[in-house]
C-alpha cells in the first residue's frame, strides 16, 4: 500500500522548518536518533532522499521541496479531522498580537487565508513591538501572541504557555557600498527597539566603530531607509525586503538567531480556550514553514 506515516511526515516538516535535527528533536519530543530513524523510514517509503544533511543543518532536496506542501496539507487535514471529532469548532472571536518583524511581507496573505478557511472565526489583530504585545497578553488584553526575542538581548524565560515557533537568521543588511574596517553608519529604530540594542551592543562588544546615521519609526520605515541607502541595519531574514543584501564585505560580527515565540491562550476547559488551542496548532503549522 502506497501511503505515508503521519508522524514521519510531521517529523519531516518540523526538521525542515527548524533547519536542523538538533532543533527539531525537542519540538517532536524525540531523541535525535529517534527523529533520524523516522526520517530514514520516510525516505525509504518515498524511495528518494528528502533532506540534505550537513554540519550547518538540513535543507530539503528537490524531492523534499515537492513533498513539503503535500505533507503540510495532509497534516492540516488530520488536525482538522481531530478537531471535528473532539467537537472543537473554529468559531467565535480571537484577538491575536503579532510582532511586526514576523514575516511582514507574508502577513496580509496569511490573514486573508485565515479568513477564507475559517469563515466562522472572527480574528482581531494587533501588530507592533514585541514588548507591547507581550504586555497586552500578560494582562489578558489579547488571547494569543507572536513575539520576537533575541538571545543575549532579552532575558531567558520559561512560561508554561510559551512555544518556540521558529528561529531565523539575523543579518546585517543595507544598500551602501561596503567598506571594510570603516565606522559603520547605522540606520535603526529608536533606542527602545531590541534590534537597536542588538546592533549597538554587538558592535561595541567587538570594538567596531559605528555611528547612528538615521533613526526611523516602524519596521516598514526601517526597511525603506535601508533600501534608500541611509545606513546599515540588522533584520531577521523574513523581514529583509527586496533590494537589500547582506553586507558581508564589511566584515561585521556575527549575530544571534532571532526566536519567534507563540504565547498561547488560557489553559482551562472553556470554549475560548479550546478555540485558542486549535488556532495555536494552525499558527504553529503555518508560521513555522513558508507562507504562501
Amino acid at each position: 500500500m502506497n501511503s505515508f506515516d503521519m508522524e514521519q511526515l510531521r517529523s519531516f516538516v518540523t526538521a525542515v522548518e527548524s533547519g536542523s535535527l538538533t532543533a527539531a528533536a525537542p519540538l517532536r519530543c524525540l531523541s535525535q536518533s529517534a527523529l533520524s530513524e523516522q526520517l530514514r523510514k520516510l525516505e525509504q517509503r518515498a524511495n528518494q532522499i528528502l533532506l540534505i544533511r550537513s554540519k550547518s543543518g538540513v535543507v530539503p532536496t528537490v524531492a523534499g521541496e515537492k513533498l513539503l506542501p503535500h505533507a503540510r496539507q495532509l497534516l492540516a487535514l488530520a488536525d482538522a479531522a481531530w478537531r471535528d471529532l473532539q467537537g472543537v469548532s473554529l468559531s467565535g472571536e480571537i484577538c491575536l498580537g503579532i510582532t511586526d518583524y514576523c514575516r511582514p511581507a507574508d502577513m496580509v496573505n496569511l490573514l486573508a487565508g485565515f479568513s477564507r478557511h475559517y469563515p466562522h472565526l472572527r480574528l482581531r489583530t494587533l501588530m507592533g513591538k514585541s514588548s507591547d504585545i507581550e504586555n497586552a497578553w500578560q494582562h489578558g488584553e489579547i488571547d494569543l501572541a507572536i513575539v520576537m526575542r533575541i538571545p543575549g538581548i532579552h532575558p531567558a524565560t520559561s512560561h508554561p504557555r510559551e512555544v518556540l515557533l521558529m528561529r531565523e537568521a539575523m543579518m546585517w543588511v543595507g544598500n551602501l557600498p561596503a567598506v571594510a574596517n570603516e565606522p559603520v553608519p547605522l540606520a535603526l529604530l529608536p533606542e527602545g527597539c531590541s534590534l537597536h540594542r542588538l546592533a549597538c551592543q554587538t558592535l561595541k562588544q567587538h570594538q567596531r566603530p559605528f555611528f547612528i546615521r538615521h533613526i526611523t519609526s516602524g519596521v516598514r520605515g526601517l526597511q525603506t531607509a535601508l533600501v534608500a541607502g541611509l545606513g546599515i541595519g540588522c533584520l531577521n531574514q523574513s523581514a529583509v525586503p527586496t533590494g537589500l543584501h547582506n553586507v558581508e564585505a564589511m566584515n561585521l560580527p556575527s549575530l544571534p538567531q532571532a526566536e519567534f515565540i507563540l504565547l498561547q491562550g488560557p489553559d482551562d476547559d472553556s470554549s475560548k480556550a479550546k478555540t485558542c488551542a486549535a488556532f495555536s496548532e494552525i499558527l504553529k503549522s503555518t508560521l513555522s514553514g513558508r507562507m504562501t
